[in-house]
């Protein structure tokens, strides 16, 4: 007889992969783009009626004669052709421009200098808390308390000033001291939440570069722009692009202290939208201006994150 051939035991079914049901085909994967635009519908809606529908009004207007009193005439481009040519407009833009140099140049160099003071010396929260609070006080109040501190006859600086033997200033009054006057309130107000903002972006630094720079023999001076300022850009972009939208916003302020004098002096560009539509009832006019307001700031912004870069950083 021939030699017998081994034959191999049957295997053993392996069975239903664990969590899978017997018979069922390769799992799906879940789709989750439902469920993310039912969280996003909020959103859009506010964003819908809040800021786009009033923006597509609001160029609507610019189109027409709307005073309030008659529904809107459809006039083109006149309100354009009228804003090139008016002069209060252009001045009340050179006095804007004129405003945010003196805030931001102020608020950025304080904010630098405390954002960078809490970083090397101390972190204390207490001291954090209190440079938010003037930035938690409403712009209203706060240019309440502030026109009454600088009274001429009754304010308690003036009365300091004088005792001194500087005499009295009228801060809200001259022509000289209005617009730094209102900056320097601002600047007061904001400077906390700018140095707070730029000290979140300074802990951001990985400490060994400071002390490798320090080994090296490398001043205080010379790691706050070799390695502080290099670093901070993305941070100190976004707060140079806030400082100057909010700075062309300034409204407040003004409308409570000089309302928009002496003589011009403080009509920035928001007053005069304020003026040209609930003042003179000219609504189809003050939007035209609200536009090219909006046109400006959107260029502004471009330049500006372009040359800062801010969507690179060198701790890459």
């Amino acid at each position: 007889m021939g030699a017998k051939t081994a034959v191999a035991p049957p295997k053993e079914s392996a069975g239903p992969a664990p969590g899978r049901a017997r018979g069922a085909g390769p799992r799906r994967r879940r789709d989750d783009r439902k469920a993310a635009w039912l969280f996003l519908a909020p959103a859009l809606v506010g964003f819908a009626l809040f800021y786009a529908y009033p923006t597509i009004r609001g160029v609507y207007y610019s189109l027409t004669d709307y005073n309030l009193l008659n529904p809107p005439a459809f006039t083109g481009g006149d309100n354009y052709s009228q804003l090139i040519g008016d002069d209060q407009f252009w001045n009340a833009l050179k006095v804007t421009g004129y405003y945010v140099v003196l805030n931001i140049g102020s608020q950025t160099v304080l904010g630098l200098f405390l954002a960078t003071l809490m970083h090397r010396l101390t972190r204390s929260v207490a001291l954090r808390a209190m440079l938010l609070v003037p930035w938690l006080v409403p712009n209203v109040t706060v240019g309440l308390l502030w026109m009454w501190m600088l009274d001429a006859n009754l304010g308690f600086v003036n009365h300091i000033l004088d005792a001194l033997g500087f005499g009295t200033t009228g801060f809200f009054t001259s022509p000289n001291w209005a617009m730094p006057t209102v900056a320097a309130v601002n600047t007061w107000a904001y400077t906390g939440y700018t140095a707070l903002l730029l000290y979140a972006g300074m802990l951001q630094v990985p400490h060994h570069l400071y002390e490798s720079a320090s080994l090296d023999g490398a001043g205080e001076w010379r790691m706050f722009t070799k390695i502080t300022l290099p670093l901070l850009r993305p941070v100190l972009a976004l707060v140079l692009v806030v400082s100057l939208i909010g700075s062309f916003q300034i409204f407040d302020t003004i409308a409570v202290t000089t309302k928009g004098g002496p003589v011009s002096a403080t009509r920035v560009i928001y007053f005069y939208i304020y003026e040209q539509a609930f003042t003179n009832f000219h609504m189809g006019y003050a939007s035209a201006v609200a536009v090219v307001l909006a046109v400006i700031l959107g260029v502004l912004t471009a330049v500006q994150m372009r040359l800062l870069r801010a969507s690179r950083s060198d701790l890459a």
